[in-house]
């Protein structure tokens, strides 16, 4: 077959999108105006949180009937993570529970996200294995939360794939589309009367192309040429499913919501000025985000761009199809609009640029047609291109405002990884929080994007995937070298905690902003020239009334780095 036209971007001239307004309202703000800080608050019903996740702080992999996973697996086989680490005990968090139950009233959160073991409720995937004694432990995870008035936001699959399912093929069998909903059917009917927020998968990027692209994760298939496409598509058909089953079976009497926690870094084009530039850095967000999102949020189908770029890599590489599979009419009807609220996880902001990929071998990651890079003026972090970028998340914000319909947005993840050595104080998160909540605020507070909620990443330090034991997110830092693994508050929960007490960051009141500066020795009656000159011999009172500050929505001071 001859291929009829070159695999090239999209005309330059043009963002195939209506998120090109993104660009054009951001494309005039210096790097200093984009760091400028803002004043404000959210509205009262706003969801704070803290998240986990099962494999990263559970333990018990083969307690009271549990069993074992792909990580289970993966972790165990001498050096696949750094230093041999596993999450064999972690947290120890199902033997500890009261402890995490304190660490979260403590903090005052709203929300707790957590996900579920499938392998602890299902030990070989499937409803015949059902055992008791996981779904006793998530009912008293659930029923303590609620005891102190914290909402449970469950994940019902956060990477963990029971190893028996990975053994029928895993994620790329079509069959795991139902044996997944009848997982989650029992799950809305155990737990659904108490739970009242769902999320089919954490990532389905990250499970798809890290997993069964890259193989850098488990199941660790290595095949980029057509399984992300794959899995992706039963992902996606699958979350679809499990959002049906909810809607037919039990909204009406328990009245919930679902959704998935899509991943995404915002891309930053290299040159605002330059077209292709921009078509590239919207092409970046439609191959992460958009695989999943433009389906669910929008007509039920994949983007243009991804459709385009495909098919005519696939042309030219002289096959009769496209590697991206196509949805039928009935599918896409059915896929679109599974999700009551929009679900992302966001951590960093990446440069992109046009670039015009090769052929061979075939590949996801070449079928895009960009190439990314660091934004090198921002801080980086203890996991290696994954700088803190705090101008992206509102950035980010706004493109999904404009591109899915304005829907209410929880921001599911984020947060930032230090060296596992970091005990209590860790300035660095406490200035993630600070400048990346900030971006959320301005986003709700300027732009009038529906933020609904902030989950941070995460409640305490855990097992970290590929990263083990060496880097931490946590709010509070859990010494794994002792076998009670004792948990400590580190000084980002301290300002987390006063973060949600604030509900943001409210206009200082007059009486925070007076300032005395008081001599140190009384005044004399009369002074000389010399001496009323110096400062250490004057008294003066500060006032600044409320009524002296800029309106609240250009209320902006530059916020200081740490030290």
């Amino acid at each position: 077959m001859q291929p009829t036209h070159r695999a090239t971007a999209l005309s330059p001239s043009e963002v195939p999108s209506k998120s090109k307004v993104v660009w054009e309202k951001f494309s005039h703000q210096s790097k200093f105006q984009r760091k400028l800080y803002h004043y404000g608050t959210f509205p009262q019903d706003f969801n704070w949180g803290v998240s986990s996740s099962a494999y990263q702080i559970e333990g018990a992999w083969n307690a009271d009937g549990k069993g074992a996973s792909v990580w289970d697996t993966f972790s165990q086989k001498p050096g696949s993570i750094p230093a041999n680490a596993n999450g064999d005990v972690a947290c120890d968090s199902y033997y500890r529970l009261d402890e995490d139950l304190y660490m979260l009233r403590a903090l005052r959160v709203k929300s707790y996200r957590f996900s579920l073991s499938w392998s602890r409720i299902f030990p070989d995937g499937r409803r015949t294995s059902l055992n008791q004694k996981g779904v006793d432990y998530y009912n008293r995870l659930i029923d303590g939360l609620l005891a102190h008035n914290i909402t449970p936001m469950v994940t019902l699959y956060h990477w963990d794939l029971p190893q028996a399912l990975h053994n029928l093929g895993g994620w790329a069998n079509v069959e795991m589309i139902d044996i997944f909903n009848d997982f989650c059917d029992f799950c809305f009917a155990t737990f659904g009367d108490r739970v009242k927020f769902w999320m089919t998968f954490n990532q389905p990027y990250t499970i798809a192309w890290s997993g069964y692209g890259l193989g850098e994760i488990p199941p660790n298939i290595k095949n980029p040429a057509t399984a992300p496409y794959t899995v992706a598509h039963n992902l996606i058909k699958a979350h679809a499913t499990a959002y049906h089953t909810y809607d037919d079976k039990y909204r009406k009497s328990q009245g919930g919501l679902v959704s998935i926690a899509l991943s995404a870094d915002w891309f930053e084009p290299k040159d605002v000025n330059v077209p292709r530039e921009v078509v590239a850095a919207d092409r970046a967000l439609q191959f992460q985000l958009g695989w999943f999102a433009h389906p669910i949020f929008k007509n039920g189908d994949y983007p243009d761009a991804m459709k385009w770029q495909v098919g005519n890599k696939s042309e030219l590489q002289r096959l009769s199809e496209s590697r991206l599979p196509s949805f039928t009419e009935e599918e896409k009807s059915f896929i679109r609009g599974t999700a009551d609220m929009f679900c992302v996880n966001h951590y960093t902001t990446k440069i992109a640029r046009h670039a015009t990929l090769r052929l061979s071998p075939k590949s996801y990651e070449y079928d895009r047609d960009f190439s990314e890079a660091e934004e090198s003026d921002s801080p980086s972090t203890a996991i290696d291109k994954q700088r803190a970028v705090a101008w992206g998340l509102r950035r980010l914000l706004n493109w999904i405002k404009e591109e899915y319909g304005d829907p209410e947005i929880y921001i599911t993840e984020n947060g930032v990884a230090t060296d596992s050595k970091t005990t209590w104080d860790d300035p660095a998160r406490v200035f993630y929080y600070k400048t990346y909540i900030d971006e959320a605020l301005k986003a709700y507070d300027i732009d009038g994007v529906k933020v609904k909620g902030y989950i941070a990443t995460s409640l305490m330090d855990s097992f970290e995937w590929l990263n083990g034991y060496k880097v931490g997110f946590g709010l509070h830092h859990v010494d794994f070298t002792n076998p009670n693994r004792p948990r400590t508050p580190k000084y980002s929960a301290h300002f987390y905690y006063q973060v949600i007490k604030d509900n943001g960051f409210p206009i200082p009141d007059d009486d925070k902003i007076e300032r005395k500066i008081r001599t140190t020795v009384p005044l004399p009656t009369t002074m000389t020239k010399k001496q009323l000159h110096k400062p250490e011999n004057v008294s003066v009172t500060l006032r600044v009334s409320r009524n002296q500050f800029p309106s609240r929505h250009s209320a902006l001071h530059r916020g200081s780095q740490p030290d």
